[in-house]
């Protein structure tokens, strides 16, 4: 019996398994032509989100919204500084002088008790002082209008007087000063007329100079 005859006897050449099967492989795995696929590639229908607008294509991409920014409070961002600095820089209102009350108030309230007090200091125990407003107690002058007078006596009997006269009932206006020992004044002198402002302490300390001068305080 003879010997099958071999393809490669023969001169053919045996189908390969891989060519029949290569195919359908690729047929199998190859992406069907029947569905569509979605792409990353823009197209007339769907436009690139990052381009498009919001207004016109609902799938645009939103701008991310932005943080609410702090605003600094107007008085420290008209000046650059922290409203801490801010608030210290503003300066207290100082309190009015005693001296810018009115005139009668500062009289009573303020005048009188340092004028006593310094009076006593120079060792005067029994001063009397008074503030009243009557005609200026001076030959010559007995017709003229009242005035505010500040009316200091001591030595029990009264034997000194001075009195302190405010013509304008006003401090920094004119004054006039007397004085006497038992008699009445007869010359009516004009008291810090040289001074641009007078203050409590310069009224006080100016008397008290003047009744130095007179020789009534001290050991005078």
């Amino acid at each position: 019996m003879a010997d099958p005859t071999n393809h490669n006897q023969a001169g053919e050449v045996a189908p390969s398994t891989v060519d029949k099967q290569a195919p359908s492989v690729a047929e199998e795995h190859a992406p069907s032509t029947d569905s569509p696929e979605a792409t990353d590639l823009p197209t007339a229908n769907t436009p690139d989100p990052k381009a498009a607008n919001p207004e016109d294509n609902p799938n645009a991409a939103k701008p991310a919204a932005a943080s609410p920014k702090r605003e600094k409070p107007a008085a420290a961002a008209a000046t650059g500084e922290k409203p801490a600095a801010a608030a210290k820089a503003t300066k207290k209102e100082k309190a009015p002088a005693v001296e810018d009350k009115p005139f009668v108030e500062f009289i009573e309230q303020d005048y009188l008790p340092a004028l006593q007090k310094a009076i006593a200091q120079q060792g005067v125990q029994d001063l009397q002082v008074s503030f009243a407003k009557q005609k200026v107690p001076i030959t010559g002058f007995e017709s003229a209008e009242e005035c505010w007078q500040i009316i200091g006596s001591w030595k029990e009997t009264g034997l000194r007087q001075f009195n302190l006269y405010f013509p304008e009932e006003d401090i920094q206006g004119k004054k006039g000063f007397s004085c006497n020992e038992g008699k009445k004044p007869s010359t009516l002198e004009s008291f810090l007329i040289d001074e641009r402002k007078i203050t409590l302490d310069l009224l006080v300390f100016g008397l008290v100079q003047r009744l130095d001068g007179q020789k009534w305080l001290g050991i005078n």
